[in-house]
């Protein structure tokens, strides 16, 4: 077996410094041949399904991408914008950025990315791109607030995939989950006091979570802890008491039971409880995408509404507001602490020695 070297490698090269945020990902295209290629990458992966691969295959390739993408290209469809996909664009715009903040304190030797866990840009090749421009530091940051195997420990998988292709691996750390991160938790409840202000306070918030399985909590997953504790500690912030806030989940597809109170039944529920104003956070998504925009902001606005509610807002994610990237700036320099964003190797030395062996770069 052979291992990809560098290409276009000189041993004089300036080592640098690198951060990749990274996002769950998005098709290329609101058609149902991009969906099908989509949902094929992501319903394989082994962490969004853990059903046993010959069974999951036909029912993947037999079913859902025979029905599914269809469906979801009609959806995509209604968010899609000129300049493309709603997260693509919010990636792109949180990655530039951050970039600019990091580059402003340590100059064109720390390198800012963004990738994608499925579609494009695929994480495999950022990380050769960054890899050819010298970093031999990688931070790597999931914008998934709470951690679970289906996200976060998914992000490492394609990481850690492509790694054992490479004969020079970069030094790495990532960032796990940051659900109660106090500079997150205060861009959140900024954010909400923001919309509060222009358009008064409902009878009842909604915190609702993208949801998985709930055997994936009971085989050890954090995700459900940790999405609870960023309600509590949000709700806390705010000020709200008991039955002024509610935690839900929602985007179940299936027929197992998933992690409840689900999104969907509580709208419907809530109006005939006498909660006539509903506002909806997604405190889970750092970027508005199809789940919060069509789902949230449209799908979920019917049920409550026609149930009897009369008022339904969805308050947006954070996106790249600058509360947001101050805290994501945050994380990022307390996750390279003891790492130098210059270059620790003198270039100049190591092509010396190098040429002493026969280098020719």
């Amino acid at each position: 077996m052979g291992y990809r070297g560098v290409e276009g490698f000189k041993h004089d090269q300036q080592d640098l410094t690198g951060v990749l945020i990274t996002n769950l990902g998005t098709p290329d295209a609101p058609t149902t041949p991009a969906l099908r290629r989509y949902l094929k990458e992501f319903l394989w992966d082994p962490r969004v399904v853990e059903v046993p691969r010959p069974i999951w295959w036909c029912i993947l390739n037999g079913i859902i991408l025979n029905i599914r993408p269809r469906r979801s290209a009609a959806a995509y469809r209604e968010v899609w914008t000129d300049q493309g996909s709603p997260l693509m664009l919010h990636t792109l715009a949180q990655r530039d950025a951050l970039r600019e903040r990091l580059q402003a304190r340590f100059g064109e030797n720390l390198m800012v990315e963004c990738a994608m866990r499925y579609g494009n840009p695929s994480i495999s090749s950022v990380i050769d791109r960054m890899q050819q421009a010298g970093v031999r530091r990688l931070l790597v940051l999931p914008l998934y607030p709470q951690y679970s195997g289906a996200t976060t420990a998914s992000t490492f998988d394609a990481v850690a995939d492509d790694f054992r292709q490479r004969r020079w691996l970069p030094e790495l750390r990532m960032i796990n989950h940051y659900h109660d991160y106090a500079p997150y938790i205060e861009a959140l409840a900024t954010s909400i006091e923001a919309h509060w202000e222009v358009h008064g306070r409902p009878d009842r918030l909604l915190m609702s979570y993208h949801g998985v399985p709930k055997r994936y909590l009971l085989q050890g997953d954090p995700y459900f802890c940790e999405c609870h504790k960023t309600s509590r500690l949000l709700a806390e912030r705010l000020g709200l008491q008991e039955g002024e806030w509610m935690t839900t989940f929602q985007s179940r597809f299936g027929r197992e039971e998933w992690l409840k109170p689900y999104t969907d039944e509580t709208l419907k529920s809530l109006p005939g409880e006498g909660v006539k104003f509903v506002q909806v956070v997604c405190p889970g998504f750092s970027a508005d995408c199809l789940e919060t925009i069509e789902e949230i902001g449209q799908e979920n606005r019917e049920y409550f509404m026609e149930a009897g509610g009369e008022r339904y807002e969805y308050i947006p994610a954070l996106n790249a507001d600058a509360a947001h990237i101050n805290a994501l700036e945050a994380l990022v320099l307390e996750n390279l602490g003891g790492w130098s964003a210059g270059a620790e190797i003198d270039g100049a030395k190591r092509a010396k020695l190098a040429q002493a062996q026969g280098a020719t770069q």
